[in-house]
C-alpha cells in the first residue's frame, strides 16, 4: 500500500465506506485532499471573465455546415465549386483534390496548372476537422479523403515528409522547403489525421517514415534550432530572409512523441524530449506561429507518462504574452475594440493595434483541451481563454458581426457564414476602413496580382472550425462550457475515460447540469481530488465554486481506484496523472 505525504491528509468516513480501505490490500481509496492550486497565466488573467456581448455560436453545426459546403461538387456559382480533383498523381499514383486556400484565390484551381495548385495544410485542416465532429471522411460520397492525402507525402521530391504541395513546380507562396513551420505543421496535421484513421492504406509506412525523418533532423539540429528552414533531402539546415523559427521544436515533439506511442520505439521518446528541451532552453519568447501551445500540451504530458521535468508555464506564458522575437507581438490578443470583448483570438497582438486569425485561434484549442488531462493545475486558466476565444472567434465570420465591421458585407452571401475572414483587426491594414474597429478583414487581395477581395474569405482557416465543434458544446448555464478533453488528445497510452472541464466564470457559485450518457458512472473531479457521483447516468447537476474549474473523469460505476508511481488509476486508468505530486 501507498501512502502520500500530504500536509493535512486526511481521510472521510464516506471515503472509508467507499472504498473499503481499511480491509483492502491495494491502496483502493481517494482521499479527501484539498483542491489543486490552479496555476495562472498572466495574459489570461487580463481577460473578462464574462465578455460581453456574449453569444456563444454552435461550432458542431458549423464544422458540419462547412464539410458540406466544401466538400460540394455539384456548388454552382461564381467561385465555386470550393473542392476539384487533381489526376496529376504526384508522389502516389492515385487522384487527390484540392481545396481553394481562399475564395477566388487565382493562383488556385482546376484550371490552373493541370490542377495540381493545393496547400496540404487547407486539405488536411479540412478533414480532420470534419472527423472531429464525427464525419468519416474515408468513406464519404463514395471517396476517401483521407487516403488521397497521401499525395502530400513528398516522396517524389526526395524530401520524405508531408510537404504543403504535391508537387516543388506548385509552389505558390511559402511553405515548400523554405518556410519552416509550414512542414513541420503539415507533419503534425498528417499525424492527427493518422490517430482517427489507424487502419488507412499506407499510412503506417508514411508515418514511420516521417518519424525517421524527423529524428535524424532532430539529431543533425542537435542543440540549435535556429533556422528558417530545414532540407529533408540533404538533411540541412538553412537560413533565409524568413525568421528562425525556434518554436517547430515543439512541433518535432508532438510527432516523435506520438511516432513514440504508435510503433514503441523508445529513440523517438528521447528525441521528442530533447527537442522540447532545446526549446524550454530559449532565454526569450521565440514564438512563430503554431507550436508553443503544443510545447505546453508535450510539457505536460510527457512529464505525466514519461518522466519528463518540463515546465508547463513557460511554454504557456511563451503561447499567450505577445512578446516574442522571433515574430514580434506573436500571441493571444486581450483587449476591448469598439465595445466588443476581443480577448483570446490568436495571432499579432501589435499589428494595426493587434490582429487575430481564425485558424490560429481553432488550433490554440487542440493542444491546450488536452493539456488539462496531464496538468490540471491549468484547468481554470484554460477554461477561461476558451471561454473568451469562442466567444470572440464568431466576429471572423460574415453573419456573426454587424455590416458595418466587415470588408465584404455584399458578398458575404457567398460564404454561408461557415467560410470566415482570415482575421479581425483592430484597425484595417485597408486605407479604405481606417477608423472602423474591430474590423473583419483577410490578406488574400495583397497575396498576388489579380487577386479579387473575396479571398479575404479564409477557406483553410475555415476548414479547423472542428476542432472548436469537438471540443467546445453549452451547459444549461450562459457561459459555462463544457470543454471536452479527450477528443483532440491524440495517440493516448490507454484509451482514455470520458473526461471534460467545466469554468465558471461568475463571482458565486453556479449549479449546472450536464447529460453523463446512458451508462452508469462514478464522476471523479481531478480539481477537487474528490468524487462527487456515484452511479449517475443521464442529467446529473452539481456545483462549481465562483471562479473555479472542475475536471470532471466519467469512469464506470464501481471502478477499483489505486496508486501506481503517483498516478491515481481507476480499473488500472489513469484519471490523475500528478495525484502523487
Amino acid at each position: 500500500m501507498i501512502f502520500l505525504k500530504r500536509p493535512h491528509f486526511q481521510i472521510t468516513y464516506l471515503s472509508l465506506l467507499l472504498f473499503g480501505f481499511l480491509s483492502c490490500k491495494t491502496t483502493s481509496f481517494i482521499p479527501s485532499a484539498q483542491a489543486v492550486e490552479q496555476m495562472k497565466v498572466q495574459r489570461i488573467e487580463m481577460m473578462p471573465n464574462l465578455p460581453q456581448p456574449y453569444l456563444l455560436k454552435d461550432w458542431k453545426k458549423t464544422a458540419l455546415e462547412f464539410d458540406r459546403y466544401a466538400f460540394d461538387f455539384s456548388a454552382k456559382g461564381q467561385y465555386l465549386p470550393l473542392i476539384w480533383l487533381d489526376s496529376t498523381g504526384h508522389n502516389f499514383k492515385q487522384t487527390t483534390f484540392g481545396i481553394y486556400t481562399a475564395i477566388g484565390d487565382v493562383r488556385e484551381g482546376p484550371n490552373v496548372n493541370n490542377g495540381q495548385n493545393h496547400e496540404a495544410i487547407a486539405a488536411q485542416g479540412a478533414i480532420l476537422g470534419a472527423t472531429l465532429v464525427g464525419i468519416d471522411k474515408s468513406r464519404q460520397d463514395g471517396r476517401n479523403y483521407v487516403g488521397m492525402l497521401r499525395n502530400y507525402f513528398n516522396k517524389d521530391s526526395g524530401w520524405n515528409i508531408v510537404q504543403n504541395f504535391t508537387n516543388k513546380s506548385a509552389h505558390i507562396g511559402g511553405g515548400y522547403g523554405n518556410d519552416y513551420w509550414y512542414d513541420v505543421f503539415n507533419n503534425v496535421l498528417f499525424y492527427a489525421v493518422g490517430n482517427y484513421y489507424p487502419e488507412e492504406k499506407h499510412f503506417d509506412e508514411i508515418m514511420r517514415t516521417i518519424a525517421e525523418q524527423f529524428y535524424k533532423s532532430d539529431s543533425i539540429l542537435s542543440n540549435n534550432y535556429s533556422y528558417s528552414y530545414f532540407d529533408f533531402k540533404n538533411m540541412q539546415p538553412g537560413k533565409s530572409h524568413i525568421p528562425a523559427q525556434e518554436d517547430v521544436a515543439a512541433g518535432y515533439s508532438f510527432i516523435l512523441y506520438s511516432a513514440y506511442q504508435k510503433f514503441g520505439d523508445e529513440k523517438y521518446l528521447r528525441a521528442a524530449k530533447h527537442a522540447l528541451k532545446v526549446l524550454e532552453s530559449q532565454k526569450e519568447n521565440r514564438n512563430y506561429e503554431m507550436f508553443m501551445p503544443f510545447g505546453a500540451l508535450m510539457a505536460a504530458r510527457m512529464n505525466a507518462e514519461a518522466g519528463g521535468n518540463f515546465d508547463p508555464q513557460k511554454f504557456m506564458n511563451w503561447a499567450f504574452d505577445g512578446d516574442a522575437v522571433g515574430r514580434e507581438g506573436w500571441g493571444v490578443i486581450v483587449g476591448n475594440w469598439g465595445g466588443y470583448d476581443v480577448s483570446g483570438i490568436a495571432g499579432s497582438t501589435v499589428h494595426n493595434g493587434g490582429y487575430g486569425f481564425c485558424m490560429n485561434t481553432f488550433d490554440l484549442a487542440w493542444p491546450l483541451a488536452a493539456m488539462v488531462r496531464y496538468d490540471q493545475r491549468y484547468a481554470r486558466s484554460v477554461g477561461k481563454w476558451i471561454l473568451n476565444a469562442s466567444n470572440a472567434a464568431r466576429l471572423f465570420y460574415p453573419y456573426d458581426i454587424p455590416d458595418s465591421l466587415q470588408a465584404l458585407p455584399k458578398q458575404k452571401a457567398l460564404t454561408k457564414n461557415v467560410i470566415a475572414y482570415e482575421g479581425l483587426i483592430k484597425e484595417s491594414i485597408y486605407p479604405e476602413f481606417k477608423g472602423i474597429t474591430p474590423f473583419a478583414q483577410g490578406d488574400g487581395p495583397l497575396w498576388a496580382t489579380g487577386m479579387p477581395p473575396e479571398t479575404m474569405f479564409s477557406v483553410y482557416g475555415s476548414g479547423h472550425v472542428g476542432i472548436f465543434g469537438a471540443i467546445i458544446q453549452p451547459t444549461n448555464v450562459e457561459k459555462i462550457l463544457r470543454i471536452d478533453c479527450v477528443a483532440t488528445d491524440m495517440f493516448q497510452q490507454q484509451k482514455a475515460y470520458p473526461t471534460y472541464l467545466f469554468y465558471n466564470p461568475y463571482p458565486a457559485i453556479k449549479n449546472i447540469t450536464t447529460d453523463v450518457g446512458s451508462q452508469v458512472v462514478d464522476i471523479y473531479d481531478a480539481v477537487n481530488r474528490t468524487l462527487i457521483k456515484k452511479d449517475a447516468k443521464g442529467n446529473v447537476s452539481f456545483d462549481i465554486s465562483a471562479d473555479g474549474a472542475r475536471v470532471l473523469v466519467y469512469v464506470p460505476a464501481g471502478s477499483k481506484f489505486k496508486i501506481s508511481n503517483g498516478v491515481l488509476l481507476a480499473n488500472n486508468l489513469a484519471v490523475d496523472y500528478r495525484y502523487g505530486r
